[in-house]
């Protein structure tokens, strides 16, 4: 296993256990029973968790040290507490979320854009339930799509690479009931098309997702402020981290999953996110599935049944 992997699993088990244990733990108990620290000699550990802990705290995870009255570093006491380990900002709520999808549905008939209507629904919330870049979902040709098994080929993407990212039943459902109804329609091979057999654009879909966010009511910044179609990535990806950490999941063992399925060239790509990997508030993964249903694929460390999403 590379260095650079070993570390991000020996931080990520250490945040999982001081989160668990939800109390000051000795040195010694985080040798003896945080994954990669286990096994290493007296000097070795010493050094690899005192790197580990600057490491942290320079990505805002600080542990929290006690220290004896008389100083004796091996009896120091760690833990982390809730105000000192949070996940970056969700730049949409379960609500907003909800009422973004619900505009999408909305979209009505356009002459000039005649499948908008049907397009939209579904190219924004494949986008989130499979934590897509809006250009991947954006040039899926028909063939990319397999309806029967419910799993998208993403061709070429950033790095050059393909691959392939599995849907949950409800969304494959979806995909199937849209392809349906425009099949006949189609100028060309693109499963969302745009203009005269030409894939959608980037504008057209920003446009457009700025549109729903108005008529969601959803603040927007301004230009290079957001919210952008990409947070909708970054929303996929910082809900699941949640769910992952409420359930007590391996996420270290997760983490390489969740970059196949990302696309991501480098581990440390889908480690972003868990620089700030916050408090924990196990609600919210429930409260978003509640309101926009079960659209992500359930939890395996295979690939092939797909985790949920970085650069």
């Amino acid at each position: 296993m590379a260095k650079d992997t070993e570390k991000l699993i020996r931080q990520l088990s250490l945040i999982s256990y001081l989160m668990a244990e939800r109390r000051p733990v000795t040195a010694t108990e985080i040798r003896r029973d945080v994954e990669g620290y286990s096994g290493m000699n007296e000097d070795a550990f010493a050094r690899r968790f005192y790197a580990d802990r600057a490491e942290l705290d320079s990505l805002g995870i600080a542990l929290s040290v006690d220290k004896p009255a008389d100083g004796a570093a091996e009896q120091e006491n760690y833990s982390l507490r809730p105000e000192q380990f949070y996940l970056p900002d969700i730049k949409f709520s379960d609500s907003e979320l909800a009422a973004l999808f619900a505009q999408t549905d909305r979209c009505h008939y356009d002459s000039q854009v005649p499948l908008r209507h049907l397009v939209m629904p579904v190219l924004f919330r494949t986008i989130y339930a499979c934590g897509l870049r809006a250009s991947e979902a954006r040039l899926l040709r028909v063939d990319d799509v397999d309806l029967a098994v419910g799993v998208l080929r993403i061709r070429d993407a950033k790095g050059g690479k393909d691959r392939q990212v599995p849907v949950s039943e409800p969304l494959r459902a979806r995909l199937a009931g849209y392809h349906a109804r425009v099949a006949g329609h189609r100028t060309g091979d693109w499963f969302f098309p745009g203009r005269v057999g030409q894939p959608l654009t980037l504008g057209n879909v920003e446009k457009n997702f700025r549109r729903f966010l108005w008529q969601a009511r959803i603040s927007h910044g301004g230009r290079g402020h957001g919210p952008r179609v990409h947070d909708l990535r970054h929303t996929f990806v910082v809900n699941n981290l949640r769910l992952w950490f409420a359930r007590g999941e391996d996420v270290g063992a997760l983490l390489p999953v969740l970059q196949t399925y990302l696309g991501h060239s480098s581990i440390a790509d889908t480690a972003y996110y868990l620089r700030l990997t916050a408090e924990s508030h196990p609600d919210i993964t429930g409260r978003v599935q509640q309101v926009l249903g079960d659209v992500v694929p359930p939890l395996t460390t295979d690939i092939t049944g797909g985790p949920r999403d970085g650069d």
